[in-house]
């Protein structure tokens, strides 16, 4: 998550989907204001996930930068601008997931559950 903040990215989530979905363990999710900011904080997460040796297996939208999602397997990165962030609304679609770790607004106050193992894996390459 901290490779997105350092972007200065906007209500970030990082929900843990283990046992709730097929095709991943975890969604981060996050927005920029602007479309070359959205391309910017992915760009920062690819950058920092690369530097961990982990490559995407699959990324889309970096061109538009409406909504640019990075696959990593275990990892699903989502970073919208707001309008389409308010349009899929993720995080009503994953509700029951549990929330580990949330940063509000402009990162000024940050709210974390608990989190172990591959969560922590999770954060910490895309943070």
């Amino acid at each position: 998550m901290d490779a997105a903040a350092d972007r200065k990215a906007i209500d970030l989530k990082l929900l843990d989907l283990r046992g709730k979905c097929d095709y991943t363990d975890f969604f981060l999710i996050c927005s920029g204001r602007s479309d070359r900011q959205v391309a910017a904080i992915a760009e920062s997460i690819d950058e920092r996930l690369r530097g961990e040796g982990q490559k995407p297996l699959h990324i889309e939208g970096m061109g538009q930068g409406r909504w640019v999602l990075l696959d990593y397997a275990d990892l699903v990165v989502h970073v919208f601008d707001p309008p389409t962030r308010d349009f899929y609304r993720l995080e009503r679609l994953w509700s029951d997931a549990p929330v580990l770790r949330e940063i509000e607004g402009d990162g000024s106050s940050p709210a974390q559950a608990g989190v172990g193992g591959a969560a922590e894996a999770a954060e910490d390459g895309a943070g």
